[in-house]
């Protein structure tokens, strides 16, 4: 089976690759960490940056464990980036994904990236604090 990672350049989505680390070792999983964004410009909030992703791939290796990191900048956001892949992977068993707190105004102008993929997921969601 493969356990999907939403990975974001923070320290929230590093402790979600590091519980997915401990995860896949546990049950001998693939991780799969993706990060994602709209891709519209450089500093764009959310998409890791080539020496963010160079630092979990070195992480992932280090870990001795199955793994595949991607980034997909295609002009959707995380979240349906996040969706459709465990919709389309029948593989995927779990999803894990960082969070933090957030004001209620924080969250009615922002939204919240977590619960759209916890009511939007196929399968479970585990979320991690940092």
């Amino acid at each position: 089976m493969t356990i999907l990672v939403g990975y974001a350049p923070n320290p929230e989505g590093m402790a979600a690759v590091e519980f997915g680390i401990r995860q896949a070792r546990a049950f001998d999983d693939t991780l799969l960490v993706l990060n994602a964004g709209i891709g519209e410009s450089q500093d764009e909030r959310g998409v890791a940056t080539k020496n963010e992703l160079a630092a979990v791939v070195e992480k992932l290796q280090a870990a001795g464990i199955k793994y595949e990191a991607k980034q997909f900048l295609r002009g959707n956001d995380a979240v349906e980036e996040i969706l459709a892949l465990a919709e389309a992977s029948p593989e995927i068993s779990m999803i894990i994904i960082g969070s933090r707190k957030r004001s209620v105004v924080g969250k009615l102008i922002m939204g919240s990236s977590a619960q759209r993929i916890i009511l939007g997921s196929p399968v479970p969601v585990i979320s991690v604090k940092s």
